[in-house]
């Protein structure tokens, strides 16, 4: 009864059915909303896959104890790694204290690049925090390292040494060791990112390229100097010397801290008048009172190396400006 009462009403068009191209905003408005739903759904995935991977995408962060060393890796790493310097800029890696700001800001880090022979005396704290995910690259290993008689970091190292090798640090301030290191940090960093090998390996080949002119134009220019000896504040030079013919005439202090006795002072400005020496260098890492008061009895001036260097100081801010400046300072003392 009601189908054909339906039909009834149909037939006299009191009922007039809507055609079916009246659903199509309908229809768009729903196929609207299930893309949305889609692509929210295809967004979630994509977060939930980044956060599965941290990395993917960005800067791999390592860690390097002292600059000379951070520069070498950037100059390598380029813009696929993020280099955390530990040692801030004017401060000595002889007297650092590593602190819980700075190693909350370096916990990140995949791979830590350091100097050894004792020089971070503080590394097995920061090694031990970061539970085994740590790859640690000593860069002096295979090096023929120079041994002076007691702990080159007197007090400083204390029990945390248990293990190292303890010798002069300062194997950076010879370009041809400088190199074997740039070495050791390509190999390490391709371990860890073998998807951009090739790029290390590159950048790699051209910054060892550019220590190789480095090399060779402090070899030509420390073979003029006229005056080969030196008095330096601290044993800093000592892999320099070896490598391009020089002699210390004298350290102010053979352990970072340890003021010089009056015989020392005395042997010092002997050593100076004997061999001629026209400056004593001191370093803008410490104090350079001493050889002031020294320089001045001996009658000569001090003029300032820098082992160090640091990012944004002008003319040292990078490895290879730093040992152009290095060598301009001796030209000035030993022609």
């Amino acid at each position: 009864m009601m189908l054909k009462n339906l039909i009834k009403l149909l037939e006299n068009k009191r009922l007039n059915p809507r055609p079916l191209e009246s659903l199509a905003p309908f229809s768009r408005l729903i196929g609207r909303k299930t893309e949305k739903i889609y692509l929210l759904g295809v967004f979630v995935f994509l977060c939930m896959i980044f956060s599965a991977f941290p990395c993917f995408g960005e800067k791999m962060p390592v860690a390097a104890s002292i600059f000379p060393v951070a520069d070498m890796v950037k100059q390598v790493g380029g813009d696929h790694v993020e280099v955390i310097t530990i040692v801030p800029p004017g401060a000595s890696p002889h007297t650092f204290e590593l602190k819980p700001g700075v190693l909350k800001k370096i916990s990140s880090a995949r791979i830590f690049f350091m100097i050894g022979a004792g020089l971070e005396y503080w590394s097995e704290k920061f090694i031990n925090s970061a539970g085994g995910r740590l790859t640690k690259v000593v860069l002096s290993d295979g090096v023929d390292l120079i041994h002076a008689k007691g702990d080159h970091h007197g007090e400083k190292a204390g029990k945390q040494h248990t293990g190292d090798i303890f010798a002069n640090p300062h194997i950076w301030l010879d370009v041809e060791i400088a190199k074997s290191m740039v070495k050791k940090i390509v190999s390490a960093l391709i371990a860890a990112d073998k998807e951009h090998s090739e790029y290390y390996e590159e950048r790699g080949n051209k910054y060892l390229s550019e220590l190789d002119m480095l090399d060779l134009k402090i070899y030509r220019e420390t073979g003029k100097f006229r005056i080969k000896k030196y008095v330096a504040f601290h044993p800093a030079w000592d892999y320099f010397a070896r490598h391009y013919g020089l002699e210390s005439a004298g350290v102010i202090e053979s352990v970072p801290g340890k003021s010089p006795t009056p015989l020392d002072i005395k042997n010092i400005i002997g050593n100076i008048k004997k061999h001629g020496v026209k400056a004593v260098f001191a370093e803008p890492q410490l104090n350079p009172k001493v050889a002031e008061v020294i320089a001045k009895e001996a009658g000569v001036k001090v003029l300032m190396l820098d082992p160090m260097g640091g990012p944004g100081i002008k003319g040292r801010g990078n490895y290879i400006d730093l040992m152009k400046y290095n060598l301009a300072v001796l030209q000035e003392a030993m022609l």
